[in-house]
């Protein structure tokens, strides 16, 4: 019987090994492979997506996991939450989302923390995205900005003043990528409105009416079981001890956005949750990104009806109710604009539906919040809403609850950062933090 040579076997199993090879890299999902889609949009490998870790999942959290998660540009690898179960009911619907949406691939391994400063010794953690409650914003970005993280946090972006100009500092400092998440910048209606008022097509603004809620009020709500699971000491981090209510944190049972925010502890009421989206859309029309107002002038039941901020040239600003909920409204000496979500009303009408062209003055372009930070990342490059655009929106709401608790009008210095001639004042631009977890401000 006439051997068979090494070689033609040699052979042969290569040509079939090929084949399977060949046939293999066909079916190869294109994610995977980088590339372009039909419709002209990128795929990102796996190898090149951004890594990005979360800290606080609750509603917010769980809502941002997805958005990113969505881009197609990261990988969601690890999530850091003080509760449980809130930690749990994030991973379980990024599992739905991967499930129900093949094109993004597979979920990997995500590491689960309670103590975030465990997930900031990775290495391979690129990004975190805050999304804690107020009082923990500058705790977080700041350690976050040491270990060399770019960061994605959750508006208003700190709680007082003091705070919010260390979190630029420590940005600066670590040459990091900041995006505050007031992701207003990226809808059309409200870009469309500002560069209308950038261009003075409703002639010189004289007034700018915002209506939001109402500013916080002191923590007084009874003590409760602290449920299992929650680390209670670890959600007050920087603050004095408190006592639990599930208006804070509440179940997973319950799908809603928690009260802390109402609390002055925690955060600033309506007026900065709210402010730090309409009083942005106002400062960013009014070209005011890194400034503000020069007074806060109280209502007086006279001359004065609604709290009013006064730019220095002359602009005001009102924090005021009228028809629209949460929106703003341009008041120029040649036209008005309302804008809200979804809203826009224009006068004269034409406005609405005008197009700007290369002679109108354009502002910074993105319709995808986050995505758009992933393009600062990748260019090391300043995102639509960098940190100290963050800084100087959140600064307007907490001058103004500052306002509303002195009951007294207030000169402001926008360069300095301080009162004139105001101790008092002065004292509540930043707040005590305990030991553990305080920064230098």
């Amino acid at each position: 019987m006439k051997k068979k040579s090494i070689t033609s076997v040699s052979r042969r199993a290569f040509v079939r090994t090929s084949a399977q090879l060949l046939g293999g890299f066909f079916i190869v999902p294109r994610y995977v492979l980088g590339g372009q889609q039909p419709n002209g949009v990128r795929y990102i490998a796996p190898s090149d997506r951004i890594q990005v870790g979360i800290i606080g999942s609750g509603k917010q959290g769980r809502f941002l996991a997805a958005q990113f998660a969505q881009t197609g540009e990261s990988n969601i690898v690890a999530i850091s939450e003080v509760y449980q179960a809130k930690a749990q009911l994030t991973l379980d619907s990024l599992k739905k989302l991967y499930a129900k949406k093949t094109e993004l691939g597979l979920l990997g391994e995500i590491a689960m923390y309670t103590d975030f400063r465990e997930m900031l010794q990775r290495k391979d953690v690129d990004a975190v995205i805050i999304a804690t409650p107020d009082h923990w914003h500058a705790a977080a970005a700041v350690r976050a900005a040491e270990a060399g993280k770019d960061i994605y946090c959750e508006k208003p972006m700190a709680l007082s003043v003091k705070e919010g100009r260390a979190m630029v500092k420590a940005t600066r400092k670590y040459n990091r990528v900041f995006q505050t998440g007031n992701m207003q910048r990226s809808w059309n209606e409200f870009r469309h409105a500002v560069e209308l008022v950038r261009n003075g097509y409703i002639g010189d603004i004289q007034k700018v009416r915002v209506n939001i809620g109402a500013p916080p009020i002191p923590y007084t709500l009874p003590a409760q079981p602290i449920p299992e699971g929650l680390d209670w000491n670890l959600w007050l981090g920087p603050n004095d001890p408190s006592p639990f209510n599930e208006e804070l944190a509440p179940p997973v049972s319950k799908d809603v956005f928690p009260n802390w925010r109402l609390y002055k502890e925690f955060g600033g009421g309506m007026v900065t949750d709210w402010g730090a989206h309409m009083f942005d859309i106002a400062q960013w029309a009014l070209d005011m990104d890194e400034s503000g107002p020069v007074a806060f002038k109280v209502p007086d039941g006279k001359d004065i009806m609604n709290l009013t901020m006064e730019y220095s040239n002359g602009t005001q600003m009102t924090h005021e109710k009228w028809e629209w909920g949460n929106a703003v409204h341009f008041i120029g000496s040649a036209g008005e604009i309302k804008v809200g979500r979804g809203q826009l009303e224009t006068s004269p009408v034409q406005l609405k539906k005008y197009v700007m062209t290369d002679k109108d003055k354009r502002v910074y372009y993105s319709n995808d919040h986050y995505k758009d930070f992933f393009q600062a990342m990748r260019k090391r490059s300043r995102p639509l809403s960098d940190v100290e655009t963050g800084h100087r929106t959140a600064s307007v709401c907490n001058i103004a609850n500052i306002a509303y608790q002195l009951n007294r009008n207030l000169a402001w210095d926008p360069v300095k950062e301080k009162f004139n001639q105001d101790d008092e004042a002065n004292q509540l631009l930043g707040r005590p933090m305990n030991n553990e977890w305080k920064i230098k401000l």
